[in-house]
């Protein structure tokens, strides 16, 4: 299969089912930015830092590839999108353990803290989050989500914001508290 087709060169693209929506579209702009978010997680395997984590995270990208591929359903007449694979409370209730666990670990929080550190990996996962947090935006605008999605997508901007604070503790690395006028 070639990489280029030349349809999308004016603007417009497929969904799953074969209607043809512009590329600016809500279901483009959601499935767009979980496709930025995939690539944030994978910034953070790349970290060395995150090494430890690394099955998490590809578990992590597999399903947004899944919630992508959900936000790209369109009018389906010949039902092709019911091959879809399906996000589903176990996945939800995955990224709960995971922060259950990081939460136990960690101090309880007495401030907002600033994005950023020393260490990369605690870095980029403070852009993960809050590409999660547009991806979450960008999909209200589009119809028929199943419930599962929005809670997995909600679910993982915590999962990254708890993620960032258990790399900073393991790494040595100080997180800086917001400190108000």
């Amino acid at each position: 299969m070639k990489v280029y087709t030349k349809r999308g060169d004016s603007g417009k693209t497929d969904l799953i089912g074969g209607e043809r929506v512009a590329k600016n579209s809500p279901n483009v702009e959601a499935y767009g930015t979980v496709d930025e978010l995939m690539a944030c997680v994978g910034v953070l395997i790349a970290c060395g830092e995150s090494e430890g984590f690394r099955g998490q995270l590809q578990w992590i990208q597999n399903r947004l590839m899944e919630c992508a591929s959900i936000l790209a359903i369109g009018r389906d007449p010949k039902g092709v999108a019911s091959k879809v694979p399906r996000i589903v409370e176990s996945h939800v209730r995955q990224l709960e353990s995971w922060i259950d666990e990081y939460e136990s670990r960690l101090p309880p929080l007495k401030a907002f803290i600033l994005p950023g550190g020393k260490c990369m990996a605690v870095a980029q996962s403070h852009v993960a989050r809050t590409v999660c947090r547009r991806a979450e935006r960008r999909m209200l605008d589009v119809e028929e989500i199943p419930l599962e999605v929005h809670a997995f997508i909600n679910r993982l901007s915590d999962y990254f914001f708890v993620y960032g604070r258990i790399l900073a503790l393991e790494n040595n690395d100080e997180q800086t508290p917001w400190l108000p006028n």
